[in-house]
């Protein structure tokens, strides 16, 4: 029947922590945290994003996460219920919305790279990196990425994984692949922790992750804007800072209606604080582990730790070739690359499949496979977008095309649904409501409140307004 999706509930609060952290951890963790680092000097950047994640993306966690609780449905259908119940216009459905949209666009070219981490585990496990030099490594790369069959089959393949797990439902579904795939996720981690530790350069990457140095966050040196200003050794600039501001936001999965989907299916007698808390604390500790795990062999093998997306699939099979045990490790790594992978993606196929089945009453299998295949067929333009392929030179405003939308949801949408969700629970939502919804001591709940009110909107804000100025004017 029609609404039947807001009535399906985790079957425990270690259910839903482990489908929570399984959505915020995700390729951004493992993949995109490291090289940010890296290019932010390392501790100093680090000090910055944890601080961010727990006093400006935690305290969004909390809204979402309420907002969908309150509102039983979809995210559409809960800010729209919400902003009913308030009194408030119907437009604040704008949100829902966006982060539907922006969830289903997301998933369209992340299973691209969701693809990519699956390939490159067939590929490590059959011994295609021994021995490769850097040359090798890039063609390699530009080679698989430029093949529109493989590429295809690999993007497909994963969004049929997707597919499947989405299609049993949330106890049946969501809550067995991640009871599985989370603790599989950590312990892999932690072996190639060790690995690391062991055979890398471990003492180095502890200096360089937690001995704070503020001049690599803050200067940049020998940029373009250091000669236009004299020549300077060193010019001030706030760009990683806010690059840090903006992993923390993201990192937690927010404002793509996955963690307000999440929220609709909890019960009332979950606490909603400590549960953020406790997501917020696992993701950045699988980002803190995950350099752990990667710089011990950056620095072991000279590579470069600012390298960027290409560190993962062009500079790391150099060293899987040349290390001990590099086929096992190599497969272990990409395999938990793409474990992280597809924790997040089913969360991102979840609030299209949610709002779908609410409106349609449509069976969930039927919904599933319907939206999954639907982002499968837009994914492909963002597949062929890449390499050598068949629309590599098609360009959306300087873009590739898989490029472009990976702007749109990370630069447009998602900074925008945040700074509305933030001002609706902090300005259109009564305290009251808010209290009884969160059921904290009031204390808590007073520092909770600003934080909501007044720092993660105008947090928020500065990205979204650098973000444009660095569009327009750059």
């Amino acid at each position: 029947m029609a609404g039947a999706a807001q009535h399906a509930h985790w079957s425990s609060r270690w259910a839903f922590i482990m489908a929570a952290v399984g959505s915020a951890v995700g390729l951004g963790n493992i993949w995109k945290f490291p090289y940010e680092a890296g290019q932010g000097g390392g501790g100093a950047f680090v000090m910055v994003y944890l601080l961010f994640v727990f006093f400006i993306g935690t305290p969004m966690l909390v809204a979402e996460l309420s907002l969908g609780r309150r509102g039983q449905l979809s995210p559409i259908g809960s800010m729209k219920k919400i902003a009913q119940e308030e009194k408030r216009s119907p437009l604040w459905g704008l949100i829902g919305w966006s982060g539907v949209v922006g969830a289903f666009i997301v998933i369209s070219f992340y299973s691209v790279v969701g693809g990519w981490t699956l390939a490159y585990m067939v590929k490590s496990a059959m011994g295609a990196f021994s021995n490769i030099d850097a040359q090798t490594a890039q063609d390699t790369f530009v080679s698989y990425i430029s093949n529109p069959v493989m590429t295809l089959v690999s993007h497909f393949a994963f969004m049929g994984i997707t597919i499947f797990i989405v299609a049993k439902g949330v106890q049946g579904g969501l809550e067995k692949a991640v009871t599985y795939l989370m603790p599989a996720l950590f312990a892999i981690l932690l072996v190639l922790v060790v690995y690391s530790g062991f055979t890398g350069d471990f003492a180095k990457t502890v200096d360089f992750l937690f001995n704070p140095d503020f001049d690599e966050l803050l200067y940049k040196a020998n940029s373009p804007e250091a000669i236009a200003a004299g020549g300077a050794a060193k010019v001030f600039s706030l760009d990683m800072v806010l690059q840090a501001l903006g992993q923390s936001f993201f990192s937690l999965s927010l404002a793509l209606g996955s963690i307000m989907t999440y929220g609709s299916y909890l019960t009332r007698d979950v606490n909603v604080g400590r549960s953020a808390l406790t997501i917020a604390a696992a993701d950045s500790s699988v980002a803190l582990m995950a350099g752990l795990a990667i710089f011990p062999i950056v620095f072991a093998y000279g590579l470069d730790v600012a390298e960027g997306g290409g560190l993962v699939f062009m500079s790391l099979p150099i060293a899987f070739g040349q290390m001990p045990f590099g086929i096992v490790v190599g497969t272990l790594f990409f395999g938990l690359l793409a474990v992280a992978a597809i924790t997040s993606s089913i969360s991102l196929l979840e609030p299209p499949v949610s709002y779908v089945e609410e409106k349609t009453g449509w069976n969930r299998r039927k919904v599933a496979i319907t939206m999954g295949v639907a982002a499968g067929v837009l994914g492909v333009l963002s597949a062929y977008s890449q390499g050598d392929n068949m629309l590599s030179s098609i360009s959306i405003f300087g873009l590739s095309i898989m490029d472009a939308k990976d702007f749109l949801t990370n630069n447009i949408i998602m900074p925008l649904g945040g700074l509305f969700t933030a001002l609706f629970v902090g300005w259109f939502v009564s305290r009251k409501a808010m209290m009884e919804e969160l059921a904290m001591e009031d204390k808590t709940f007073r520092i909770w409140y600003f934080l909501a009110r007044f720092v993660s909107p105008t947090a928020i804000g500065i990205i979204f307004i650098k973000i444009i100025y660095d569009t327009v004017v750059g």
